[in-house]
């Protein structure tokens, strides 16, 4: 079968360029970009099309050879995410009118938004389409985060006619299959990886010295700061905890709608809790400084409501720190219960400090449970995640399209 030479990756509401931790960006951002450095490195010439959100951005950026980001016009530059829904098609044609002049082998649509333009341009320009949706609208639904009925009703029609789609876990899976009626054989796991240079076990004095913290124990929330993420359970665990000398840092900032209402209330109930000033907020940080704070803490708190794979909870493992998270989602299968962290199966903060307890009051478990973490991590590569791919768009190039009209 013929080599995949070039593919066009649509990431219409997330720019790999943009700092995960503000606004929409978090671990999606993350996705597309290594994913795309990694295709670039093995030979696959990787185009990512973005919404322009900003009047001064250039119409591309190289970001390294093989690997461009391209700004697509779609409306004014500043809309809510709730908005783009209304500039999907203006998207979608403004990429078609790119890869007239520039033509690919396969489009890859990360999320929802991406999934209806990427659909459209299938039938338009009869090429493969392989998506992932990173979250799920009827997943979220089931855990108390509902979305609007018309994303839904796009996630089964690109879903439908999806030649292949990507999951992270076999949980996502299975949430597929049961809440979308997706054919099994068009789905693959290919799971994320993680940049194991960056990512790695390191000295936890100079870490701490580094970010200007103490020997006292620190618990480390990362990521975008809205309901569905858990900072409230993460404070509530501080407080369970009972030690007063435990810090809980908290890296990223207010994301969506909900974000600066869910940071009040968290921080409410911090002070209602007595913890307020055992609470370190910190600005969001470029991803690779990210690394140097997983070395900092004794554990990392997971409490999300639904995660499709969680990416904070393998980079921490990479790094040899113990996580403790939400049974939920890609986090059953990232985080082996017992061996690799610990998996908590209620949204009770007494249930999430039990172990974070026993971890910092038993050294030699908290080193067993990291070392075994690094060892598991090892085995999640972006390397591996483009070979996967590349595999796959190899594959589509020889078979018939799934036709949704038929």
């Amino acid at each position: 079968m013929p080599p995949v030479t070039e593919l066009a990756v649509l990431s219409l509401h997330s720019s790999p360029l943009a700092q995960p931790g503000t606004g929409d960006s978090g671990g999606m951002n993350v996705y597309v970009r290594e994913l795309a450095a990694s295709l670039a490195q093995s030979g696959v010439d990787t185009t990512v099309y973005v919404r322009r959100g900003d009047a001064d951005l250039p119409h591309a950026v190289e970001v390294e050879p093989g690997f461009r980001v391209v700004h697509v016009d779609a409306g004014p530059p500043q809309l809510a995410k709730e908005q783009l829904p209304e500039v999907v098609d203006a998207f979608a044609d403004g990429v078609a009118a790119e890869l007239r002049e520039r033509p690919v082998d396969v489009l890859h649509a990360n999320y929802w938004l991406s999934g209806v333009a990427g659909h459209r341009l299938k039938h338009q320009l009869d090429l493969p389409l392989v998506s992932t949706f990173h979250t799920l609208a009827r997943v979220k639904a089931d855990t108390g985060d509902p979305e609007p009925q018309r994303r839904i009703d796009a996630e089964a029609e690109v879903i439908g006619c999806s030649d292949i789609i990507l999951a992270n876990s076999l949980e996502e899976v299975a949430q597929l299959e049961a809440l979308y009626g997706a054919d099994p054989a068009r789905i693959e796991v290919v799971p994320p990886g993680v940049e194991h240079a960056f990512f790695s076990p390191g000295d936890r004095r100079g870490a701490r010295r580094a970010l200007g913290l103490g020997d006292h124990p620190v618990l480390l929330f990362a990521g975008r700061i809205q309901p569905l993420k858990g900072l409230q359970v993460a404070v509530a665990t501080l407080a369970a905890v009972h030690r007063p000398d435990a810090e809980l840092v908290v890296v990223g900032g207010p994301s969506g709608s909900e974000g600066a209402v869910e940071l009040r209330r968290a921080l409410a109930l911090a002070e209602h809790l007595g913890v307020r000033q055992q609470v370190r907020l910190v600005a969001p940080q470029p991803h690779h400084v990210l690394s140097t704070y997983y070395r900092a803490a004794d554990v990392v708190l997971v409490p999300s409501r639904s995660e499709s794979f969680g990416l904070v909870a393998l980079e921490a493992a990479a790094c040899g720190v113990p996580v403790v998270a939400a049974a939920v989602g890609g986090l059953r299968t990232l985080v082996d219960d017992g061996r690799t962290g610990f998996l908590i199966d209620r949204r009770d903060p007494e249930a999430f400090a039990a172990p974070v307890r026993a971890l910092l009051d038993d050294p030699a478990l908290a080193l067993r449970i990291g070392t075994a973490a690094v060892e598991r991590a090892r085995g999640y590569t972006w390397a591996e995640a483009a070979r996967r791919l590349r595999r796959i768009a190899a594959d589509l190039s020889v078979r018939d399209l799934v036709d949704c009209a038929a």
